[in-house]
């Protein structure tokens, strides 16, 4: 099935997600490790049966770095993204809002917009607006039928559990793997107990907020202690981020709450 899409010249957003699913065979979000190298191999073979071996097309350059990129190494991985940046699709709309987006602070501030809310999670209706929104500011035209499209599969490859909306982790892997601090966070977060016992540590004048330097003496620690996940050098980068989800420099438990705070529903 998937070596059929493979070898199609453009793809539609749906046999897009049907060959992610294929390779993503554990379902976590990436593709990685054999998943990756599965796909190279496929990819390769259905390229040179389809008699597409010339490097000098924009797909057969693409495919030649990604190739060069990620073929060697055994722990690398990609999200949905960097998929879509090597097939052909007929609509490259994941592309489209990610380079509308241009870094972790933009999505953070991006993010805070748009959970009017404040649930913690990108409902359907505010996915729609979006999106709705980043078409425009792109001056890109759309229909309503498209955009319905966008939102439900946006949310069929985003929502990894399944719940009809999106956490701040789900969808922020419409960001590069590399540039993406919140997996950084993922291996460190803290349960329930854990965090609010931090956050009144690190709140120390007990103002019911963190400000900038409290979240920079809470980052070094984490860094500290956690040394294989997280780089003392990036803490400017991670800050930055954090605090675009801040309400004027006051970042608030249930704003932190969403990059630290393990979901334990």
């Amino acid at each position: 099935m998937a070596e059929t899409h493979l070898q199609g010249v453009e793809i539609s957003a749906s046999q897009f997600l049907e060959i992610w699913r294929h390779y993503d065979t554990d379902g976590n979000g990436f593709i990685e490790g054999k998943e990756l190298q599965n796909f190279i191999q496929e990819l390769l073979q259905a390229r040179k049966k389809a008699g597409l071996v010339c490097l000098q097309d924009h797909f057969g350059l693409s495919m030649k770095a990604f190739v060069e990129q990620y073929g060697q190494s055994s722990d690398a991985k990609i999200g949905i993204v960097e998929l879509a940046q090597i097939l052909p699709t007929e609509e490259n709309f994941l592309l489209f809002f990610r380079q509308q987006l241009k870094s972790s602070e933009e999505f953070m501030q991006a993010w805070r917009r748009y959970d009017t809310d404040h649930s913690g999670f990108i409902e359907t209706d505010e996915l729609k607006s979006f999106l709705k929104d980043l078409l425009k500011k792109a001056n890109k035209p759309y229909e309503d039928i498209k955009l319905e499209e966008y939102t439900q599969i946006m949310l069929r490859i985003f929502d990894s559990n399944n719940d009809g909306k999106l956490g701040l982790t789900e969808m922020a892997r419409l960001l590069p793997v590399q540039e993406n601090f919140l997996l950084k966070f993922q291996e460190v977060k803290m349960c329930n107990k854990e965090f609010n016992k931090a956050f009144e540590l690190y709140d120390k004048d007990g103002s019911g907020y963190i400000d900038e330097n409290e979240l920079d003496d809470l980052l070094k620690d984490l860094c500290e202690k956690n040394k294989k996940d997280l780089d003392v050098n990036s803490i400017p980068t991670y800050k930055k981020s954090i605090m675009a989800l801040s309400d004027g420099g006051k970042l608030y438990r249930t704003e932190l709450a969403l990059v630290l705070c393990a979901d334990e529903n």
